[in-house]
């Protein structure tokens, strides 16, 4: 009797044990089936890839994170990273599942083209927009240099080959018949820029920054400098051959500029691997997009619903598009 009592035992532990490791490989229970990035539709923890801490990515990521986890329950962890380029590579490794990005870095890499040539991006799609990066072509003031077609035969910063400057650069000459063979570039950075302005020892220079910028803060301290308008028309060619970009305006006072100057810009914005749960996606936009008033950091006051779709030029993550048509934005 004893041996059969052990027997039995034995078979009963047996089948526990099968049911348990059945149970284990479920996923979609209501326990969130597991918590790291990487073939989970809903993880439990959340990783949100930002930029460098001196940025402003990071700090508003902290915010953004705290937001999905308040309003969501998610476990939402904002970390600092090498910003646009790294977090779509990340994201197309599997390594995270939210990110910031510029809508153009977005749109390359989605398309394997420029940087992406040869790393295509195809796993990942767009939750909206958050806020402008603007498009800067700066000059001096008494610099003679009123319109984009007056930078022809100047010495002009474009950014670093391969950059999103010097592909914003291009294409704004592009629309306006220029080329890069028409002006002399020079590839510098921001602050480089605006010391090459004050030196005299170039023109004009492209930047790609939320205004206002630093180094052309300081340059406008000590120079008058004046911002070359990209005209209405000449916006809406370039929205229409390249989606990514907006409208967009430097107001009066930036800078000690007495007027608003027309410009374009392409966007920061968030996007999501695409095999993300749509429901998941769906409370994670509601929950940012509902709640931007929570938002201390500056850049919160121009995060909207209503702008969010302003420039995406990629996918919607169905999740987000569902949020979007409920408010009748899309």
């Amino acid at each position: 009797m004893r041996k059969k009592g052990f027997l039995a035992l034995i078979l009963m532990l047996a089948v526990s044990m099968v049911l348990a490791a059945c149970g284990g490989n479920n996923g979609g229970g209501n326990d969130g089936g597991g918590d790291s990035a990487g073939g989970n539709g809903s993880p439990d923890q959340l990783s949100l890839l930002t930029g460098g801490t001196g940025g402003t990515y990071f700090p508003l990521g902290g915010e953004i994170a705290t937001i999905i986890k308040d309003e969501t329950g998610i476990e939402a962890n904002a970390q600092s990273s090498g910003a646009s380029v790294e977090n779509m590579q990340t994201l197309k490794d599997g390594d995270a599942d939210l990110a910031f990005t510029q809508t153009d870095i977005a749109s390359y890499a989605t398309e394997g083209k420029l940087m992406f040539e040869d790393a295509k991006v195809d796993n990942v799609q767009a939750i909206g927009t958050l806020y402008p990066e603007t498009i800067q072509i700066v000059a001096l003031k008494d610099s003679g240099i009123n319109s984009v077609e007056d930078l022809k035969g100047k010495k002009v910063s474009v950014g670093a080959p391969g950059s999103g400057t010097y592909a914003n650069a291009e294409q704004v000459l592009e629309i306006h018949g220029i080329s890069m063979d028409d002006i002399e570039a020079q590839h510098l950075a921001f602050d480089e820029s605006t010391e090459g302005i004050q030196d005299g020892n170039i023109d004009a220079a492209f930047i790609t920054s939320g205004t206002p910028t630093g180094s052309v803060e300081a340059l406008s301290a000590t120079k008058a400098v004046k911002i070359i308008p990209i005209e209405e028309s000449k916006a809406e060619e370039l929205q229409e051959k390249y989606p990514y970009y907006a409208k967009d305006v430097v107001k009066s006072g930036t800078y000690k500029l007495e007027e608003d100057v027309p410009t374009v810009a392409v966007l920061a914005m968030l996007v999501v691997r695409a095999d993300l749960d749509e429901d998941y996606v769906y409370d994670i936009t509601k929950a940012i997009f509902e709640n931007t008033d929570k938002i201390t950091h500056a850049k919160g006051e121009m995060i909207t619903a209503e702008s969010a779709l302003d420039g995406v030029g990629i996918d919607l993550h169905p999740g987000a598009e569902k949020y979007f048509k409920e408010k009748g934005l899309k």
